[in-house]
């Protein structure tokens, strides 16, 4: 089989644990609702990495009296969140997107959750090219789907795209879309994502355009 021959057209991130420093603050979070409502689901903030809000509340909490509870607390817990981009996030992007690289952010968030982090961070949809949420996507990560759309968006395939994801659902996802995929390793050990991706950084610090391009090559 020939190998696939890539170019670096395109960046689809992952928005919490990879460009977006939340992913211990939800951990949290769900812990606590799991707790109080899912004990018989001792790793249930693990488990959810990844997924959209509505396949959580349809696998863990179909009761509608619960499902409601949960949905304010999540409502309530996101509004006092800090939002703030990961170090060397910012200049990675600004880099690529100066050599015509186009950046979409692929996320499971919805658009409730997208509206409280826009009022955190002013200019956030300036960054990118295009911002994608769960109700963009037919079926939640580890289904391709998300960025089979994050490809089509920019009118580009498999061969031309980077995907950014720290979640195993993630990385998963983007494996299976056919991109390249670069594992990060803010949240889980750079140790059980090596062979969950083609490459594994510990940030976006020191990464630029020609480290990518090289690693495409």
């Amino acid at each position: 089989m020939r190998p696939v021959m890539r170019t670096f057209k395109a960046a689809l991130f992952d928005l919490d644990g990879t460009l977006i420093d939340t992913e211990n603050q939800y951990t949290e979070i769900w812990g606590g609702i799991a707790r109080r409502f899912r004990p018989d689901v001792p790793d249930l903030e693990y488990r959810i990495k990844g997924t959209t809000l509505t396949q959580i509340l349809d696998t863990y909490f179909p009761e509608p009296g619960m499902r409601q509870e949960v949905v304010g607390i999540l409502v309530e817990s996101e509004a006092r969140m800090v939002y703030e981009f990961f170090p060397g996030a910012l200049d990675f992007i600004a880099d690529i997107r100066a050599h015509g690289v186009k950046c979409a952010v692929v996320t499971s968030s919805d658009q409730k959750k997208m509206g409280v982090l826009r009022k955190a961070m002013p200019g956030f949809d300036d960054i990118f090219d295009r911002v994608l949420t769960s109700e963009d996507f037919a079926a939640s990560k580890p289904n391709p789907d998300c960025y089979m759309k994050g490809m089509a968006a920019f009118g580009l395939t498999a061969s031309e795209c980077v995907v950014f994801e720290d979640a195993f659902t993630g990385l998963a996802a983007g494996m299976a879309s056919g991109c390249f995929t670069v594992g990060l390793a803010t949240f889980n050990p750079a140790e059980l994502l090596k062979d969950k991706c083609h490459h594994v950084v510990s940030s976006f610090v020191g990464l630029d355009y020609d480290g990518v391009v090289r690693l495409l090559s």
